[in-house]
């Protein structure tokens, strides 16, 4: 996998997408940011707190990634925003030389809050009683309609987000593409409530472009960055396919008033795995052809193509590298846990068909680092996590280019399921 070419920032250069192939909703593309471009479709690693865990940029750069993925609620609390866009932008405070995101907080400030689980796909099968009754003790996060009142999960410290705020943050943070300041919602909320949360994005998201179009001419000296919307509405079609026409609407009217809309949209909120392509597929529906898409927490391979085959674009999300900390690995015949004892003498390579930097170590070297409790062995699964998933995406997107989508769709899963997705003992 070649590297995008790295450009410097201009306030000339702004954040635009051009399509390449497609096989029905699927496609494969490009965004051109002011710091490089990023073939589509393409997983982003998380960087939450400006690094993926235990990787160097060097590191990450070596999987394949073309971008990387901050976070606004964690970069706000440390060091904070103003420090950051002194260094001069997320990308050189962490030396990376390639395009950023960063998403808007709101995820991280409900989900530290109220919110049940800290993933995207969300069974109600998986909540417990427990959690309901969890939901009507004290809370981390107040929502109003102004914004949100939350504590830092650091020292308990008290903080407001509105979506000016979030705008001003993202704006110091000085990512290449940002999101719109959003209301996390659970399957556990009535449906009066996720209508209610809806338009209360809505209406975030318009007071979220107003402050973006006012930081934009008043930080002339920097970059110009892209903001996307977030399409909120649960699991429920009509609500789904409401907030994406209404984000597409009020972009078209900024737009339309020589104002900047929005570049790009995000897919977030609560779905049950099994929904997600016809979710998706309902948002894709509406969204413009002609702008990504960036469908947020995914990274499951059966997930990832169904998702490509909705029409997403792009996605991130922390399992590869949460997967890896924990021994647990990607193989093209499914998960392993290096944990386990038998790996003691196996002197191959986590895959002899992946070839790589992780691919000189063997499992049985692996298996004790985690036994020892050694730092390395995070360090060594997460790059092996993360250039698989990098590499199972980029070879989609090479399939869509070539028109074989569907015959490496089927290859790929049926080889990688063919035992529920956990590798045979000996391969």
């Amino acid at each position: 996998m070649t590297e995008s070419p790295t450009v410097a920032g201009s306030r000339a250069t702004d954040t635009s997408f051009d399509v390449i192939n497609s096989a029905g909703k699927a496609r494969a593309g490009v965004i051109h940011t002011p710091h490089g471009d990023i073939p589509t479709p393409a997983f982003i690693p998380v960087a939450t707190k400006a690094t993926v865990k235990m990787l160097t940029p060097e590191q990450i750069r070596a999987t394949g990634a073309q971008a990387i993925l901050s976070n606004a609620y964690h970069l706000y609390l440390q060091p904070g925003p103003e420090l950051v866009d002194e260094a001069g932008g997320v990308a050189k405070f962490e030396n990376w030389h390639g395009p950023t995101y960063t998403d808007s907080g709101g995820f991280q400030v409900m989900s530290l809050g109220v919110g049940f689980k800290k993933v995207l796909a969300m069974d109600t099968k998986d909540i417990k009683p427990e959690d309901v009754k969890a939901r009507h003790k004290e809370r981390y996060a107040h929502v109003d309609e102004d914004g949100v009142n939350f504590r830092s999960v650091i020292n308990g410290s008290k903080h407001r987000f509105t979506p000016e705020k979030s705008m001003q943050i993202q704006h110091g943070l000085g990512a290449d593409i940002m999101f719109a300041f959003d209301e996390l919602t659970t399957l556990m909320d009535s449906r009066e409530y996720q209508e209610e949360s809806v338009e209360r994005t809505r209406r975030w998201a318009q007071r979220c472009l107003e402050e973006h179009n006012r930081l934009t001419e008043t930080r002339a000296g920097k970059p110009l960055q892209s903001l996307w919307g977030v399409v909120q509405g649960a699991q429920y079609e009509d609500l789904r396919r409401h907030a994406a026409q209404s984000l597409v609407d009020m972009s078209d009217q900024f737009e339309a008033e020589g104002r900047r809309g929005f570049g790009g949209f995000g897919i977030g909120g609560a779905l049950e795995k099994s929904a997600l392509g016809t979710i998706v597929g309902w948002v894709t529906d509406v969204l413009p052809e002609n702008k990504p898409r960036h469908l947020l927490g995914i990274s499951e391979p059966d997930d990832l193509f169904t998702a490509i085959e909705a029409g997403a674009d792009t996605f991130d999300c922390v399992s590869p590298t949460r997967l890896g900390r924990r021994g647990g690995v990607y193989t093209l015949d499914g998960r392993l846990s290096l944990k386990t004892a038998r790996f003691t003498r196996d002197f191959r390579p986590i895959d002899d068909e992946i070839e790589g930097y992780v691919s000189q170590y063997s499992r049985a070297y692996i298996h004790h680092l985690l036994k020892a409790k050694e730092f390395l062995a995070g360090t060594l699964c997460s790059i092996h996590n993360i250039q698989f998933i990098v590499s199972l995406v980029h070879n989609a997107r090479q399939a869509l280019i070539e028109g074989r989508f569907h015959e490496y769709r089927d290859e790929f899963l049926g080889r990688y399921y063919a035992n529920g997705g956990r590798a045979p003992e000996w391969k």
